[in-house]
């Protein structure tokens, strides 16, 4: 698939590529311009959760938008949200849905020739450096916990913490509040309004902190049902945080609710790939702060 892309990039295609049911990437110029994975909520989904867009807006905004005049302009014009809303919000959908389909096997892409997605291009995406932020993220992921095997299971919180006390980042309440033993993380992603891959590692660092049930293999050997596992043991007296993994390096330690976050402007944008690197980077700024 990796080639794929690489192939289109350089005849500079446009359209949309189709991978099954895996998702599909839109293509402008040879550059990636949106992105799908029904395992990650859409830019609509994530307005929507933030009571910033209505799902009418949106549907009428889909209706109304042509060649000339696409969706995301549409909501612009009509003061829905502003230009700078769209754009981070396209950017957060675009690398939640890329991660997910760069990891997509068995399925046969399929270029359809001048198809657009309905909100216009907002961004543009170089394959390479999409490629490097897939490999960015999942050695954040490993680094929380090096294993995937959480990523698919429902999350299941324990039910005495480990510790005295537990710090944790509002994304990690969110996540220990909405599961119910049966929620995996990405229906919890598209439950909260959250991008998937940022419930994808606050539910590796919780684990990592103790607070879910880690499955382990049953009597059936590595094929047979989960039963949770032991907790990891701490020191007696200690303090717990989420994002610490047990006899591993501490991951950094997350800001406490309640605490004073600096002011972070967002800086004016173009679409040039410099620009998208520099607010990839504070994305991932932003992440850490809530």
């Amino acid at each position: 698939m990796e080639s794929v892309l690489s192939g289109l990039a350089e005849e500079r295609a446009t359209g949309a590529l189709r991978l099954g049911k895996a998702g599909m990437f839109y293509l402008t110029g040879g550059r990636v311009t949106y992105a799908e994975s029904p395992a990650a909520p859409r830019a609509e989904d994530l307005l929507a959760a933030g009571r910033r867009v209505s799902a009418l807006a949106v549907r009428q905004a889909r209706q109304a938008a042509t060649e000339d005049l696409r969706g995301g302009e549409l909501l612009v014009a009509q003061g829905v949200l502003t230009r700078g809303e769209l754009e981070f919000c396209v950017l957060s959908a675009v690398l939640d849905a890329v991660y997910f389909l760069f990891d997509a096997t068995g399925q046969r892409p399929r270029f359809r020739p001048g198809d657009r997605h309905w909100l216009g291009p907002q961004w543009y995406f170089d394959v390479t450096g999409l490629l490097q932020e897939c490999r960015r993220r999942r050695a954040q992921l490993d680094q929380a916990w090096p294993s995937a095997e959480l990523d698919s299971l429902p999350v299941v919180p324990v039910g005495r913490i480990p510790a005295q006390r537990v710090v944790l980042t509002s994304l990690q309440w969110e996540v220990l509040v909405g599961a119910d033993s049966a929620a995996t993380p990405c229906d919890l992603a598209r439950r909260l309004g959250r991008p998937a891959y940022s419930v994808l590692l606050a539910v590796r660092q919780l684990a990592a902190a103790g607070l879910l049930h880690i499955p382990q293999a049953g009597p059936a050997g590595p094929a047979g049902p989960a039963a949770p596992g032991p907790l990891p043991r701490r020191p007696k007296g200690g303090t717990g945080q989420a994002g610490d993994p047990p006899a591993a390096p501490a991951a950094p330690r997350p800001q406490p609710a309640g605490a004073a976050r600096p002011a972070t402007p967002l800086p004016r944008t173009t679409g040039d790939p410099t620009d998208v690197n520099l607010l990839i980077r504070l994305r991932d700024a932003l992440e850490a702060l809530t």
